[in-house]
């Protein structure tokens, strides 16, 4: 019987070769694998991003293609395009990059908001459509999309419905010294860390532990209790934009995935609060004048957390 928590372990391990003290994000990343979700990694150049996304990859065996996102990528880069064949006359489909099981999405708000959104449907539906005509995607398929804080030069913020559909948004930080240490220890070597990483799942044991997570039960008092804390952010006078359903949805799989990891076929309340910040805050978009107070997407969930009653009987 495949046991989750070990396949993940050996994940944990094999991507740990190349970044140094981040286990929460990396197990946040895992997460969204088991629940066809997508991740967004934002942080400052330089810290990992992109060797996060690329270690995950190279940790599966499944096909692996990079989109450099710049400002002069086309849609139809991404997505692919018909042509005529002029020997036979017909129209042929030629692939865009996304069409692969696992895709890179790097620096993805340098590029214009039109080419941003011919990810909208590959997110959603897991299919790309082209002159009419669908294309589904293998399977399993996750988009791992990085970006730089959007005060940055060059950048162009991510519309609200594609950040909608990142099942959860992580960071990885700034090293400590003794982490820093580390990385350099490992990096100074005539063989580069990421060239000793090799698959340690297929794409089957991919496949097969996401059918697992939507085997784990929701309790209605659970159901009831991220309905509850859904609202509250629509509710709340910080945000001008609170959870959608897709939100809330996500909520559950994402508690459903971390049961699941805990060897346990139900959720409790505890998986909700371990995955709100991570899989909420980039949905929400703060009031102007709470922004300019300082308040921050993290500090609204936390208090709606902090103020919802919590299911004692499940």
């Amino acid at each position: 019987m495949l046991q989750p928590r070990r396949m993940v372990g050996a994940l944990l391990d094999n991507i740990g070769k190349v970044i140094v003290g981040k286990e929460e994000a990396i197990e946040y990343a895992l997460i969204a694998l088991l629940c066809r979700g997508h991740v967004l990694i934002e942080d400052v150049p330089g810290v990992g991003k992109t060797t996060l996304a690329s270690a995950l990859a190279k940790s599966l065996d499944c096909s692996f293609r990079r989109i450099q996102f710049t400002p002069d990528l086309m849609p139809s880069d991404v997505t692919g395009f018909t042509l005529v064949n002029f020997k036979t006359g017909e129209m042929e489909f030629r692939e865009g990059a996304v069409m692969s099981q696992v895709v890179l999405a790097d620096e993805i708000n340098r590029t214009s908001p039109k080419t941003q959104s011919a990810l909208l449907e590959v997110m959603e539906e897991h299919q790309v459509t082209v002159d009419g005509v669908t294309h589904a995607l293998p399977q399993p398929f996750i988009v791992l999309a990085t970006q730089n804080p959007g005060e940055f030069v060059g950048t162009y913020p991510l519309p609200e419905a594609q950040m909608d559909r990142f099942f959860l948004r992580i960071s990885i930080g700034y090293p400590t010294i003794e982490q820093e240490m580390d990385v350099l220890d490992r990096y100074s070597g005539a063989v580069k860390p990421m060239e000793t990483i090799l698959p340690v799942c297929s794409a089957q044991d991919v496949i097969a532990m996401q059918d697992m997570v939507t085997q784990v039960y929701c309790a209605p008092e659970v159901r009831s209790y991220v309905a509850t804390i859904a609202a509250a952010t629509r509710k709340e006078p910080a945000l001008q934009l609170g959870a959608s359903t897709r939100a809330a949805i996500a909520l559950i799989h994402a508690a459903q995935a971390c049961a699941l990891l805990d060897e346990r076929d139900f959720i409790l309340p505890e998986d909700v609060q371990h995955m709100a910040l991570p899989v909420l805050c980039h949905r929400l978009i703060l009031d102007p004048e709470a922004r300019m107070k300082g308040v921050t997407a993290e500090q609204v969930v936390s208090r709606i957390m902090k103020n919802t009653i919590v299911p004692v009987k499940l």
